[in-house]
């Protein structure tokens, strides 16, 4: 039976790679700029599932649902990660080789680019009837055409601005082909495009770059403090908090933010024309401050920003339970659901002296207009706020271990408290209101009508070389697709060939067919080289 190896042929007098020619076989195609798009595009499309689909590290409560919902596909799809996405060993692995693609990629293309640089230009060729040229006769010397032709090519203004705008300029005396010496002078530019397609490609590193080193070292946190609250800037007091691998919990400072006031004003239509956040800020070692954060107004600290993301109310109950104790005190986020303001929230009370824990559904209407099940808000601001609560008894599920969001009421183990007509309660409440509650449950009290804000704290210090990177490789791009490709030449017969008082200059050039200004360009080193004005560009093409 016959061997097969990894290397055969179907002719065997081939030369074989061999393991060590496989791998410089695989790693050129690795880096082949065919594969790094192939390898952009799989990472853009992996990314999908992961502003799809639930995510445990951004929220876990969410996505512990979503297995519940789903107990077939759910797990499978736990298993292969696309529950946590950005985590997954093979979006890690994509992320990875698309690293090694482009590095091995740029780094030969920036050595190639180097000594091309130092590289003498290429000589003029020796017959310019190729590419049209154009004669005209100069009363300058030789010399000074030459010297003009020469200061025309390699630019205007400071040194930086000529290395991109001018060319490269070789200078030679020769015998030309009918045995005449002249002086060849060959100017090349397309060092900037090239220059521009590497800082295109460094910059896209460098975005990758920074966005890896930016989920490794930022965090992120929300919370909503209601008015007179504070809240100290420590993992336990975040609603939902999510960090880097590389950011430790240590490192968060200690400063503390007490909101004082929410300022929201709305015109004769009920839209919103300003949200302000009235706060004070106390930072460790420091004098409190006050501050204030509106929509896209944040507030620094510590190289953090603090942004006003939402606002709503918080009204404040106390609830008693059937021994007449105090079971819960407090006020519980209401969350806006229209623009009046209509919201919704839940009270769970699991503290109480005997019997089942009980929990509330409710409905906060700000200007009631109406009543019962018909009534809706019809103004943002209380003007005539009232509340729906529906009662609940039971279990609310706050033991098994199982995160819930705190904005919802689990109803799988509870049952609804009916009325004496066999009808799910409601109760209704006005604020400063006590009502007695079906069965001899208690009593629940809405003391109070305050507001709450909504904060989103972001640190990312990897923003800045964002930016950076971003601003650069648009820089690339530009230069890479507008910096024009030309080859200038100019011959020039020598004094002692010249033999006269005329000098004939004879001046081509050759660029790609679309380059409407390479046309201009000869034109104006024909116009250096016979001391005639420089003729000026019709189009911002021609200055190129």
């Amino acid at each position: 039976m016959a061997r097969v190896k990894l290397d055969n042929y179907a002719y065997a007098d081939v030369p074989r790679l061999g393991p060590r020619g496989w791998l410089r076989w695989m790693w050129r195609q690795v880096t082949s700029m065919r594969v790094a798009l192939i390898l952009l595009i799989l990472l853009a499309l992996a990314a999908i599932p992961g502003s799809v689909l639930p995510q445990w590290p951004q929220d876990a409560s969410d996505t512990a649902a979503f297995l519940a919902e789903n107990p077939t596909w759910g797990p499978i799809l736990d298993r292969l990660g696309f529950l946590d996405v950005f985590g997954s060993a093979w979006f890690t692995a994509i992320y990875l080789l698309l690293f090694a693609s482009l590095i091995g990629c740029i780094i030969p293309r920036i050595g190639v680019y180097w000594r091309e640089l130092r590289a003498e230009v290429p000589a003029a060729p020796s017959r310019l009837d190729r590419y049209a040229p154009v004669t005209e006769d100069s009363p300058l010397s030789p010399a000074d055409a030459v010297a003009a032709i020469r200061t025309e090519l390699a630019g205007r203004g400071p040194a930086p601005w000529q290395w991109l705008t001018g060319f490269r300029v070789r200078v030679d005396e020769r015998t030309g082909r009918d045995g005449v010496a002249e002086i060849a002078v060959s100017a090349h530019r397309g060092h900037v495009r090239e220059a521009g397609n590497l800082v295109f490609h460094v910059s896209l590193v460098g975005i990758l770059l920074a966005v890896a080193a930016g989920s490794l070292l930022t965090y992120r946190g929300q919370a909503l403090i209601v008015e007179g609250d504070s809240f100290t800037n420590a993992v336990v007091a975040y609603d939902t908090y999510e960090a880097g691998s590389l950011f430790s919990e240590d490192d968060l400072e200690p400063w503390i933010l007490t909101l004082e006031e929410l300022d929201a004003q709305f015109d004769d239509t009920g839209r919103p024309t300003m949200f302000t956040a009235h706060a004070t800020l106390t930072e460790p070692g420091q004098e409190p401050r006050a501050v204030d954060a509106q929509v896209n107004r944040p507030i620094q600290v510590e190289g953090a920003k603090i942004y006003l993301q939402g606002n709503g109310y918080a009204p404040s109950f106390t609830v008693t339970d059937s021994a007449g104790n105090v079971a819960f005190q407090g006020a519980v986020p209401f969350i806006p659901q229209d623009d009046v303001y209509t919201s919704t929230g839940v009270i769970k009370v699991p503290d109480v002296t005997e019997g089942e824990q009980l929990g509330f559904s409710g409905t906060l209407l700000p200007s009631a207009l109406g009543e019962g099940p018909d009534a809706i808000s019809v103004f943002p601001s209380p003007e005539n706020p009232v509340i729906y609560l529906q009662m609940y008894t039971g279990d609310l599920g706050l033991d098994d271990g199982i995160p819930q969001n705190v904005y919802t009421l689990d109803e799988s183990q509870l049952s609804p408290v009916r009325d004496d007509a066999g009808d799910v309660a409601v109760i209704e409440l006005v604020p400063g209101q006590t009502v007695e509650l079906p069965e001899g449950l208690g009593s629940i009290t809405w003391d109070s009508l305050d507001r709450f804000a909504g904060f989103d704290l972001r640190r990312d210090p990897s923003l800045p070389w964002l930016l950076a990177f971003a601003i650069t490789s648009l820089l690339g791009l530009g230069m890479s697709l507008f910096a024009p490709r030309r080859r200038v030449w100019v011959t020039v017969p020598t004094a002692d060939a010249a033999g006269g008082e005329v000098t004939v200059v004879t001046a081509a050039v050759w660029s790609p067919p679309h380059d409407a200004g390479a046309a201009l360009t000869r034109e104006r080193a024909l116009a250096a080289a016979t001391g005639r004005p420089r003729p000026s560009s019709t189009s911002p093409e021609d200055d190129e």
